[in-house]
């Protein structure tokens, strides 16, 4: 994440996107730079309009999030189920340990 937050901090400040760039950014955060991910990043970005792609994003997360709660709500029964099913071999694993 933190390469594609340095991507977005050199379009914001209106800066080449470089491997050079990216890396110093990623330097001075205090990240230490895979040289591999920096060199594709700058790649894959090359041929990206940053803003149009900012745009699309903003739009596309109302929609997303309108429609999230009843997902995030069958997520929580989900996690709950697994969990009391969890408890349950736990303590039937303990039971085998102690007769």
């Amino acid at each position: 994440m933190e390469y594609i937050y340095a991507a977005m901090l050199l379009h914001k400040a209106s800066k080449p996107m470089s491997e050079d760039a990216v890396t110093a950014v990623l330097k001075a955060a205090g990240v230490t730079v895979d040289a591999t991910r920096v060199k594709a990043l700058v790649a894959a970005l090359a041929n990206v309009n940053i803003e149009e792609a900012i745009k699309k994003a903003a739009i596309a997360a109302p929609v997303a999030a309108a429609h999230a709660p009843a997902h995030v709500e069958a997520k929580k029964e989900e996690k709950k189920e697994d969990s009391k099913k969890s408890e349950e071999a736990a303590a039937a694993g303990l039971g085998a340990l102690f007769g």
